[in-house]
């Protein structure tokens, strides 16, 4: 009798724990942003939940009858920066190609996470996919082997299949050089002949982009030094922020940010410094702000899907200059006059820049043209050299191997002989 009523109560306990459990289980929560506006809203399909086995990351539909594109955004879509000039991008597709839908999935992680959306919106049935950081490459390739009839389309990287799987970037580098000819200028107009940049990883993108930089700034202040802080993230607005105090502490009067957001704009402010923005051409609002290099992804992607929809379309490498309408210095183009705080003397100068760049006279080749030392004492590129494509995205040997496919000349890991930063290591 006792082990019947033992045995009754012990299945009664474990009923109970079951269903305490059961009304305990976690629950998948989306990642957080900020509301979405209008125009998004208005080409945002309903969403279902991808099958990603972490968090649950809102899939949209595709719609019946159009040619339907994907893209994958490592920050909010409405950022006033990186994602944001994306963004743009894909609301000029939608306006200037109306048989195209476009959707997006926002704040996916690099790495395992954003392998599992791209599959996910594979699935979904999406005709091409854009991929819009560098560290979303290696899981593109892997899903794009997968379901080789979808266009798979990766920008910032290096990477390609010669099929359905291909890169593209632009030459930033040629922007960024007249931007640090602001800085430079600026800096010495102001007597302090110091100025700082925001890093975020130790790839070649950044060290490319940090030197374009530096030459520009030596171009108008041969006195002038570069300092550097690396953040190890795309999109931070804190680490942003306390990285431009801390180079501003250091004695940097202008900061330039190889980052997302316009955060080093708000510290310089905070402080009566000067910054200069990046990626997103409404971002240079503060008085602060001396300009924005700015992306302008609609042409770029409206002639890249166009070749998509005809067939023709082969993933390789693809890589604009300003001579091709992807790029923008704020202040600069037509229609637009320089911030207040631009010293006059150099404005001249910048213009005739820009335009050789738009006239292709002047692009990243000329940008990186010998003689250039490095801030060990060592000739990096020779007078008379210059850069080639596979510089751009390579260390090259010893840092890395060689690329038998695309061997690079000079590669990025080097600081210009007016940075004071020391290199960093690499992983």
């Amino acid at each position: 009798m006792f082990r019947n009523k033992l045995f009754v109560m012990t299945a009664l306990a474990v009923i109970v724990l079951a269903m305490l459990a059961a009304c305990a289980a976690p629950v998948a929560v989306p990642p957080t942003s900020a509301p979405p506006t209008a125009a998004a809203q208005a080409t945002a399909a309903p969403a279902a939940t991808a099958d990603t086995g972490s968090a649950a990351f809102q899939i949209p539909e595709i719609e019946a009858g159009k040619y339907n594109v994907a893209f994958v955004y490592i920050g909010p879509h409405d950022d006033a920066g990186y994602s944001q000039a994306h963004d743009l991008g894909r609301l000029y597709v939608e306006e200037h190609m109306p048989d195209v839908h476009t959707a997006y999935v926002e704040l996916v992680p690099e790495g395992a996470e954003a392998e599992q959306v791209i599959r996910s919106l594979a699935r979904k049935g999406f005709d091409a996919i854009i991929a819009t950081s560098f560290g979303y490459m290696d899981p593109m390739a892997t899903v794009a082997e997968e379901f080789p009839d979808i266009n798979f389309l990766h920008v910032s990287g290096f990477k390609s299949n010669g099929k359905n799987f291909g890169n593209m970037f632009g030459g930033m580098e040629t922007i960024k050089h007249m931007a640090g000819m602001i800085a430079g200028a600026r800096a010495k107009a102001d007597g302090t002949n110091q100025v700082g940049y925001i890093a975020t990883f130790a790839i070649p993108e950044e060290f490319r982009l940090g030197n374009a930089f530096a030459l520009g700034v030596q171009k108008t202040c041969p006195e002038c030094k570069m300092d550097v802080r690396f953040i190890n993230t795309w999109h931070d607005p804190i680490k942003e922020k306390d990285a431009a105090s801390s180079l501003f502490d250091a004695g940097a009067q202008v900061v330039m940010t190889g980052a997302d957001t316009p955060a080093n704009a708000e510290a310089a402010k905070d402080l009566g410094k000067w910054a200069i923005t990046y990626d997103y051409i409404g971002n240079c609002k503060l008085e602060s702000c001396l300009t924005t290099m700015y992306w302008n992804w609609g042409p770029i992607y409206a002639a890249d899907i166009q070749k998509m929809k005809d067939g023709t379309w082969v993933g390789g490498s693809e890589y604009f200059d300003v001579k091709d309408g992807g790029l923008g210095l704020f202040g600069f183009m037509e229609g637009q006059t320089p911030q207040a705080g631009v010293p006059e003397d150099v404005i001249p100068l910048v213009k005739q820049t820009l335009q050789d760049a738009l006239d292709g006279k002047f692009d990243r080749f000329s940008v990186f043209s010998g003689p250039i030392k490095d801030n060990k004492g060592n000739t990096v590129i020779p007078a008379g050299e210059k850069w080639n494509q596979c510089d751009v995205d390579q260390f090259a040997p010893p840092a890395q191997p060689e690329n038998p496919d695309c061997p690079a000349k000079y590669g990025n890991y080097w600081w210009n002989e007016n940075v004071i930063a020391e290199l960093p290591k690499l992983q």
